[in-house]
């Protein structure tokens, strides 16, 4: 089933509700791995999507420092990008962070990691990897890339190598 995946930033991030509200007036399936009893279980369904969904959203918002996302953005998502180049990923990292943020060590090596990854992803030619500035336009794009994977889905029965 096509779908897009809700990564990125969790904790008491909101950005994902305007997405949901948007996906369910477009009839588009998503995956938000964000619950509010998160077990070890829930991390099998996530591993799943991370590979599966045909649209993966990844933004690091300035709501935390990031690291763990900023992390996984550099390792889980490259990884995903090379093992099937059919699924598109769209990556969205705010270059600033929250004031109540306060922690200057943790400021700094935050920003330093955001404009660093932010700067490498640029760099990739893949086809399949789009760089946004904005949730708004994240959002756009993967309305967009969601149509085009629905398009595209009929065609994967002349694909030998599609995944079945």
């Amino acid at each position: 089933m096509l779908c897009v995946g809700l990564f990125g930033t969790c904790g008491g991030s909101t950005w994902r509700d305007e997405f949901m509200k948007r996906y369910a007036e477009e009839k588009i399936s998503f995956f938000n791995p964000q619950v509010d009893d998160w077990k070890p279980e829930d991390a099998v369904r996530e591993a799943e999507h991370l590979t599966e969904d045909n649209v993966i959203l990844f933004p690091v918002t300035a709501e935390t420092y990031g690291t763990g996302s900023l992390a996984e953005t550099g390792f889980s998502i490259l990884n995903a990008i090379r093992l099937d180049d059919r699924r598109d990923f769209i990556i969205m990292i705010e270059q600033r962070l929250d004031e109540k943020l306060d922690n200057a060590v943790a400021r700094k090596d935050s920003l330093r990691a955001r404009a660093l990854v932010k700067q490498h992803l640029k760099k990739l030619r893949l086809s399949n990897l789009y760089v946004v500035d904005t949730l708004e336009e994240m959002l756009e794009v993967s309305v967009k890339l969601f149509r085009a994977a629905q398009i595209r889905e009929p065609l994967k029965v002349y694909n030998p190598h599609a995944a079945k």
